[in-house]
């Protein structure tokens, strides 16, 4: 069973607006990185993990327990960290984690003292007038001075700088190593790159596809640029079942991804032209990504397949 499970959630707010039969599971340990641009729908589904709203249908579960029906059992075991930061003001950042502690009834100072010195950040300011890299790190050492076993991180880093983001990934390698699972929305490639198991995408409140990082980064290596000898040979492989990307007769040149299952296709077919020069492509993670947003397509291993 997996320890976060979303089941056909559902939420319309009208205009297209919300999420719509989201369904995914995150295993015990394992970091799943919810990817997307903003207005997708990642935050309304951490809200409704965290029972912060409620689904027109479908449910949301962390440990088995129903988010809206057991919103205070679960908190006791998930660290939160928001998308967007709000805090009371007329207190000091102190004065804040001491009632976070109280609230959720954590014991023991060193935990947030260890946070505080790894981020860099003095709580005794008013948190009115912290900055809001200041404010996120406060929000980080909130969520993590439990040592909860479950994470939702949405949009973590954003607000940090660069210094303190790359301090961030590495905590939290560190914490995947201490086995803790791991829901982190984000819009930034590398970040889900260096962290995450799995990838689940997400457009316009729907999810598109749910992969492994390893087969995606896998399958990023198969784009070949191929230039023929003659506007015969471009022909000739342009019919022969392999479908490129894109082509240009006059140049003689066609860009094609190659799916692993079509691998033997695609080496019989080129077995039949004459070919002046031919390149492999490593496509980074973020042209994969827009290539298939764009173009409604879905991950497929070793390539993109038409949805």
């Amino acid at each position: 069973m997996s320890v976060i499970e979303v089941n056909k959630l559902t939420k319309d707010y009208g205009r297209g607006r919300g999420i719509f039969d989201v369904t995914f599971g995150v295993h015990k340990g394992e970091t799943l990185g919810f990817l997307g641009p903003n207005g997708a729908g990642k935050s309304t589904t951490m809200r409704h993990l965290m029972g912060f709203s409620k689904p027109q249908s479908g449910t949301a579960k962390i440990d088995g327990l129903d988010s809206t029906l057991k919103h205070h059992e679960i908190l006791k075991n998930v660290g939160y960290l928001p998308g967007e930061v709000a805090l009371p003001e007329g207190l000091t950042g102190r004065e804040f984690i001491s009632m976070m502690k109280n609230m959720r009834k954590t014991k023991g100072a060193d935990r947030a003292d260890e946070l505080l010195k790894l981020f860099e950040l003095s709580p005794d300011g008013n948190v009115k007038r912290m900055s809001i890299g200041e404010k996120r790190k406060l929000a980080v050492v909130t969520a993590f001075m439990s040592d909860p076993d479950i994470l939702l991180l949405d949009e973590p880093t954003s607000g940090l700088d660069p210094v303190m983001q790359e301090i961030f990934i590495d905590f939290i390698r560190e914490e995947k190593k201490r086995g803790k699972t791991i829901l982190l929305s984000s819009h930034i490639f590398s970040e889900v790159e260096a962290l995450c198991d799995r990838i689940a995408i997400i457009k316009d409140g729907r999810l598109i596809s749910t992969v492994d990082a390893a087969d995606v980064k896998h399958g990023l290596k198969n784009e070949f640029t191929i230039e023929f000898d003659s506007t015969d040979d471009f022909d000739r492989f342009i019919h022969s079942g392999v479908t490129p990307e894109n082509g240009d007769k006059s140049a003689k040149k066609c860009v094609v991804c190659v799916p692993d299952e079509q691998t033997n296709d695609f080496l019989t077919a080129l077995s039949k032209c004459s070919v002046r020069s031919m390149e492999e492509h490593s496509v980074s993670l973020e042209e994969y990504f827009m290539h298939f947003y764009k173009n409604d397509k879905t991950f497929g291993v070793g390539g993109v397949k038409n949805a």
